[in-house]
């Protein structure tokens, strides 16, 4: 029976191309402190995992957490089978409450493993590939309005027909970066005006009030979830929910009560793909479309989305992200690459990647 020998933590420093990328509450980040499992196995099948918390911020998760988290369990996962993912789910769940980001990698990787064993793409064993391409949004970091409709120009000639433009900052500026980016764009274009929990309830609705006759969705614009709902039954505009959107339990409340018309499925707040698979599958069945991503990541974060998002049907893939192409630096091989605003999950074995042969970093330390 195959089993968990050994894991391998690693810490991997990631930059924005762009320099920095910038969000509501005055949080940015210039380099991501991204970590890395690769989970080896007494016959000698690796997998790979990773997770990106966006800053100490962003949501209840960091980075040092993560591999503080990774120290809590990591023993306990010794010696069981990674291809047995309901068991190495409980396992985490018995020996560390909560902290999903914390489990995420470890899960993601076990399903590398699972592919590899399997010799199947982790989107096969996910339910299939679901069309040739899965389009892909541009998020547009917040800065001046002039500076991010010259930043939309540019990806429109790269392909992109979506677009994430983050607001939640002064009412007043976020109105003009909404009408001014929404004036460049064409009827078939989607433009998304993220908040991040940013706006107060009365800032929300300002915005709200003088944008709502254009083509526009609103994402997230308060911290609480009752604040949103307040916000979301004063426009008749689709409503997006995200953060909020942290486990199935408080999706069912929300679509229960009416409070979106799009989720944002996020991997590792829901502490993987296992669990990720039943949330898709639950939006599915109840026809919510999904934006499928993560916090942030890498090359193995990118290759994980592209396999959720393309074994997801096209009718419920309201968009999804490439954060490889964001960075300025790769570390492995065979992750999607973005071609005219789309990727493609790999035909590979699991997550269909490795390594890069420049790829030298020692593990910051190996459970074993």
């Amino acid at each position: 029976m195959i089993k968990i020998k050994s894991i391998e933590v690693y810490q991997i420093d990631i930059p924005i191309k762009e320099g920095k990328y910038s969000w509501s509450h005055g949080n940015s980040v210039s380099i991501f402190d991204s970590t890395v499992v690769k989970i080896n196995t007494n016959e000698n099948i690796y997998g790979l995992g990773e997770v990106c918390t966006l800053g100490p911020a962003y949501l209840p998760a960091y980075a040092l957490g993560v591999r503080t988290g990774l120290k809590q369990i990591g023993k306990s996962l010794l010696n069981i089978d990674p291809t047995n993912l309901t068991d190495v789910n409980n396992i985490m769940d018995i020996n560390l409450k909560g902290h999903n980001y914390v489990k995420s990698l470890i899960d993601m990787a076990c399903w590398d493993i699972l592919g590899k064993v399997t010799s199947q793409p982790i989107w096969k064993l996910l339910g299939g590939k679901f069309g040739n391409s899965v389009k892909l949004y541009r998020a547009i970091s917040q800065e001046d309005s002039k500076i991010m409709s010259k930043k939309v120009e540019g990806y429109k000639k790269e392909g992109y027909t979506k677009f994430q433009l983050k607001v939640g900052g002064d009412a007043n500026d976020d109105i003009r970066r909404i009408k001014e980016v929404r004036s460049i764009l064409g009827k078939s274009d989607t433009l998304v005006a993220d908040a991040n929990t940013g706006w107060l309830a009365h800032d929300a609705i300002r915005v709200v009030r003088a944008t709502e006759h254009l083509d526009v969705y609103y994402e997230q614009p308060c911290v609480t979830y009752e604040e949103c709902l307040k916000v979301r039954k004063i426009t008749r505009n689709p409503f997006i929910l995200d953060e909020n959107i942290d486990s199935i339990t408080n999706f069912t409340k929300a679509y229960s009560d009416g409070a979106m018309d799009v989720i944002n499925l996020k991997i590792s707040k829901l502490g993987g793909l296992t669990h990720s698979r039943l949330l898709r599958d639950l939006c599915v069945s109840l026809g919510v479309p999904m934006t499928i991503e993560d916090t942030w990541g890498g090359d193995i974060a990118t290759a994980a989305i592209a396999h959720l998002a393309h074994s997801t049907p096209e009718k419920y893939r309201f968009s999804s992200t490439d954060f490889n192409s964001y960075n300025s630096y790769s570390y492995a091989e065979g992750s999607p690459q973005r071609k005219k605003g789309s990727f493609q999950a790999s035909d590979k074995p699991g997550l269909g990647i490795n390594f890069s042969s420049k790829f030298k970093k020692k593990p910051e330390f190996i459970i074993s």
